[in-house]
């Protein structure tokens, strides 16, 4: 008798991707694939986990602590690169109960509020990691920074922490993009972070998955620092880390064309197909997208500008307020209206074949963001937004967010257009296979989205440790870090 993957990684207490990976790599005896679906013998083995992810080291090479938590993209990253965890904080308990499944962290060890939190209960640690809260920058808060006296004070709670343990060789910070929008900022930070003996990077290092290979665009600034006086003085010699220090180049590779597909699992629950009508709006724009015979949209298309079944192109303006809209805005009802009326025909037919002027206004914009380079729909990254429904080249994914917008995919094997599942939106985050989540997808979606990129991290990390002079190196299980 034959059982899918997903019953044998039931039945094992692993994840459905790695029982995949397993059997790509010929490792599970007996499995055969057919009809793209992998089908193993129901009394196989289960093989040993060779994962580099694995906690296998009898003695760590440094200690280090994990503050803002989130479900511990910080903690793998370092595990990884051969360190124990000695403290961790995160206030959401969403997030401790997801820390506590993978890390088998005790109660005592994952605390809440790290404000409350007295610096001197931490045991001594080398290697200070933070993604602090990013609301004072992000552009989705009132980007107050420093002077919101709340979250932005957060960064000083962290400051606290460091004058409390002077034996601390290395800091790894991770905020939004827009934390290196403001100089001041900026230079907050430098100054804090140089009175307490520490090189740092010198200008705010900006990276994203897509950088390394990884398809996801998620722009991130990175703070590194090393004490002084552990720091090799051949390579830093003028108080900064510069980024051509860290070498980060060897691990640069571009995304392609197709590498979008490369996070899916093979065998995806029907619960993630999207309803019959959004299905039913992203095919409808695709045939407009033929019918109206554009080969490249360069305009978001909004169905409310085209004026559908009136001849006076004044009363359309007038109707729709143009003498007062911004510039942008005025360009785009102009091409909305020229679009119309060069295919009026065909657009009258179609927004009553689909009903369009009925539908809400999410459904009544659409943005083609792939060129020439694809030719169909089901060939792209969707999003349903409030902007819109939007087709893009499957290059690499938006970043990832907290709130649940996830992006979609047509699935061949179940001929549907369905979302990404937490398990490949995991991938995208570089978690590896073996992580395990708690609570509803909702829950899963937010957490990854709040989350940092493990392999940015190992090998910001590991690039960081190797500014260290030689009485700080070391070895782990025989592998250079």
């Amino acid at each position: 008798m034959f059982l899918t993957t997903k019953d044998i990684a039931q039945k094992w207490g692993v994840s459905v991707t790695w029982v995949t990976t397993l059997c790509k790599q010929g490792r599970v005896e007996g499995a055969v694939r057919k009809s793209n679906k992998w089908l193993i013998p129901e009394n196989a083995k289960k093989p040993e986990d060779r994962r580099s992810n694995k906690d296998t080291s009898t003695k760590a090479r440094f200690r280090f602590i994990d503050l803002f938590a989130g479900i511990g993209g910080f903690h793998q990253a370092m595990r990884y690169l051969g360190g124990e965890c000695v403290m961790a904080a995160e206030i959401n308990e969403e997030c401790r109960k997801t820390y506590r499944l993978n890390y088998h962290t005790e109660e005592k060890d994952i605390r809440g509020d790290v404000t409350k939190i007295d610096p001197t209960t931490i045991a001594p640690f080398d290697v200070l990691c933070a993604g602090f809260p990013c609301q004072p920058f992000s552009k989705a808060g009132a980007q107050k920074g420093f002077q919101d006296k709340t979250r932005g004070n957060l960064f000083y709670t962290i400051m606290d922490i460091l004058d409390a343990h002077p034996e601390v060789k290395f800091i790894i910070l991770e905020n939004v993009r827009n934390l290196a929008d403001k100089t001041e900022n900026w230079d907050i930070i430098t100054t804090e972070l140089m009175q307490r003996n520490f090189y740092i990077t010198e200008k705010p290092i900006i990276l994203s998955p897509s950088d390394f290979g990884i398809p996801q665009i998620r722009e991130r600034v990175y703070i590194l620092g090393i004490r002084k006086d552990i720091r090799n003085e051949r390579i830093l010699t003028n108080g900064f880390i510069h980024k051509t220090d860290l070498q980060l180049e060897k691990h640069f590779k571009k995304c392609k064309m197709g590498d979008a597909w490369t996070i899916l699992e093979d065998e995806v629950d029907d619960t993630y197909v999207v309803s019959e009508e959004q299905e039913l709006m992203i095919l409808a724009w695709d045939k407009f997208r033929i019918g109206t015979k554009i080969k490249v949209i360069g305009y978001p298309i909004w169905i409310d500008s085209f004026g559908v079944g009136v001849d006076d192109d004044n009363e359309v303006f007038r109707s729709q307020g143009y003498d007062e809209m911004p510039s942008w805005k005025q360009n785009f009802l102009r091409h909305n209206r020229k679009l119309y009326l060069d295919n009026r025909e065909f657009i009258d037919n179609w927004v009553q074949t689909y009903d369009m002027l009925n539908r809400i206004k999410l459904y009544k914009k659409f943005e083609w963001n792939c060129g020439t380079d694809v030719t169909d729909i089901h060939d792209c990254l969707i999003q349903i937004r409030q902007s819109g429904i939007r087709a893009k080249r499957p290059t690499f994914y938006p970043s990832l967010v907290a709130m649940v917008n996830t992006p979609i995919i047509w699935d061949r094997s179940k001929n549907h257009f369905r979302r990404l599942t937490p398990r490949e939106a995991a991938n995208l985050q570089s978690f590896h296979g073996g992580f395990k989540f708690q609570g509803t997808d909702a829950i899963r979606y937010r957490q990854l989205g709040n989350s940092v990129n493990v392999r940015v991290l190992k090998i910001l990390g590991e690039s960081l440790f190797a500014l260290a002079n030689d009485g700080w190196d070391g070895e782990l299980n025989g592998n250079k870090v």
